[in-house]
């Protein structure tokens, strides 16, 4: 059985057993914002609505708060070992990131 038409029989099987009904925004149509991919938009949509933050928001985040923690250190010591972490931060975002691009081509 080819995979779409799988995926095509589970959808029917859910509809007839009710899985669908009552769900938020039934009926409507989906906020698909212009200018890019849908799937995507959609896929974002359904993060943030389970309250879902990817990995690389996250790790924006951490740099953001790493960059502003190493402004206020004196201590030269205490400097490396936080420039330590920043570079590590960095790093697992850039890696994040380049998967990103890797998946959306």
């Amino acid at each position: 059985m080819k995979l779409f038409n799988f995926a095509e029989q589970q959808i029917r099987k859910a509809q007839a057993e009710g899985q669908f009904d009552n769900l938020k925004g039934a009926g409507k149509p989906l906020n698909v914002e212009t200018g890019g991919d849908p799937t995507v938009t959609v896929g974002y949509q359904i993060m943030a609505d389970a309250h879902v933050v990817p990995k690389e928001i996250e790790l924006k985040k951490a740099v953001r708060a790493q960059a502003q923690k190493l402004l206020t250190i004196t201590d030269p010591e205490e400097y490396k070992r936080e420039m330590k972490v920043f570079a590590d931060l960095q790093m697992q975002l850039g890696i994040q990131e380049d998967a990103r691009r890797k998946f959306m081509k």
